[in-house]
């Protein structure tokens, strides 16, 4: 495979068929590390997303096995080039290793990635058990409040103890200490509250000019990318897989009992402020978007799902598929920004998936295969604040939307202990029927 540029995309019908035309035309790395530029080798915009795409894909053709690894063999070589970053799940020498762990047992032949995988779940338990003692440190010396990029699912310990999850339960065992780090430090967070604000509150940067960036406000975040309800998601894992803690439950009940607190109509505001907990505010202190993955109904919901087949809680499970089910009335008007997963109809696809909202699942489609445009090199194009980009990876870009129009029952893949979707902190879907949303 030589880097060059991508056959326009040809024009398809079906789901199945435009999964397979995307991923055709992310078959070879060179235009991938040309869109993605410095993110080359990340899962949200590079070489990690479209290397598990195409694992995901390997049992339909040979053709995408040895794509994955060819993406895996460039995004390691292309790592030690690439700017720091964050160490979380999505970026750098992270990013690869979540895309091992979760790509090779896609694979006909996992067996031949396994040092690699075990390599990177050693990575990842470094990296936790760092962050966690980080955390306890900042907690000794008396500070208040938790930054958000150490417990986030992008960054911090929700994504990394999810991926950590996934690795002992593919037996390696090296991952345990990272993964038990992450847990006891998120539920001590959640455990410890300060003067009425809860223990994931952000406190304000010490740098005078980041307090420009809204995400650095004094408050605390909802969402399931950047807020407690990333935490609440591997907790809920946790607890799922055998591997909570006696402490665990209570933490749990914690965050989502506040979720629920700032719910209204089915949505909750991007983050809860000061003056929203001193009810001075007039109207939603803080806008944004309140249904997408990221930040809203789809990505809570699926949270609050996850905990309540946790804690066998129908009213917790009720409370999150009610607001992913009414997303379907509201079709057409949905607060997200273009195709693809962090803000897009993809993610709202996906976390219809996993709840069985199949009305809210068929809209999402609807309004996905409405954005493909096959003059896109990628078929579709990522869009944020109304600037557009032909993105590659996961979280922005058209592997992920492949990935969630490759529907198992429309391109059939191996069972594996823990699906691709342990990347955004999604509980696996489930087909029930209606009314029933509790795994059998």
């Amino acid at each position: 495979m030589t880097a060059t540029t991508p056959a326009l995309c040809p024009a398809v019908s079906g789901q199945g068929d435009l999964a397979i035309a995307i991923a055709d035309r992310l078959l070879d790395p060179g235009p991938i590390i040309t869109a993605a530029g410095p993110a080359a080798t990340s899962l949200s915009r590079g070489l990690a997303g479209t290397a598990l795409l195409h694992a995901h894909l390997a049992a339909h053709d040979a053709r995408y096995a040895a794509a994955a690894g060819l993406h895996w063999s460039t995004a390691a070589r292309l790592n030690p080039h690439t700017p720091p970053r964050a160490g979380g799940i999505f970026n750098g020498a992270g990013a690869l290793a979540t895309s091992l762990i979760l790509g090779i047992p896609y694979l006909p032949d996992p067996a031949a990635h396994m040092t690699s995988a075990r390599r990177s779940a050693r990575w990842l338990t470094t990296r936790a058990t760092a962050i966690a003692a980080w955390l306890q440190a900042r907690r000794d010396t008396g500070e208040a409040g938790t930054p958000w990029q150490t417990y986030d699912v992008i960054n911090g310990l929700a994504g990394l103890g999810r991926i950590l999850l996934a690795a002992v339960r593919a037996g390696h065992v090296d991952a345990e200490p990272g993964l038990f780090a992450a847990r006891d430090a998120l539920t001590v967070m959640i455990d410890t509250p300060a003067g009425g604000r809860p223990g994931w509150w952000r406190p304000d940067p010490r740098n005078p000019a980041a307090l420009a960036d809204p995400h650095n406000r004094d408050a605390a975040n909802t969402g399931l990318a950047h807020g407690i309800a990333g935490p609440l998601a591997f907790l809920a894992a946790c607890q799922l897989e055998g591997h909570g803690s006696p402490a665990q439950v209570d933490a749990i009940r914690t965050a989502a009992g506040w979720l629920l607190h700032w719910r209204s109509d089915d949505s909750w505001p991007p983050q809860i402020t000061a003056e929203d907990v001193a009810g001075t505010a007039a109207g939603p202190s803080t806008r944004g978007r309140r249904d997408a993955w990221c930040y809203g109904a789809p990505g809570i919901g699926a949270a609050l799902l996850a905990v309540g087949r946790a804690l066998a809680d129908l009213d917790l499970v009720q409370a999150g598929c009610s607001a992913i089910d009414a997303l379907a009335a509201r079709a057409g008007a949905w607060d997200t920004e273009g195709p693809t997963v962090c803000h897009g109809s993809a993610g709202v696809l996906l976390c219809a998936r996993a709840a069985g909202s199949h009305a809210t699942a068929d809209a999402a489609i609807t309004d996905l295969i409405a954005q493909h445009d096959p003059r896109f090199p990628f078929c579709f194009r990522h869009r944020d604040h109304g600037v557009h980009a032909d993105e590659p990876g996961l979280l922005t870009g058209a592997a992920g939307i492949a990935l969630a129009l490759a529907d198992p029952a429309i391109l059939p893949a191996p069972d594996v202990s823990t699906p691709w979707t342990a990347a955004l902190l999604l509980p696996s879907p489930v087909s029930l029927p209606a009314g029933d949303r509790f795994p059998r």
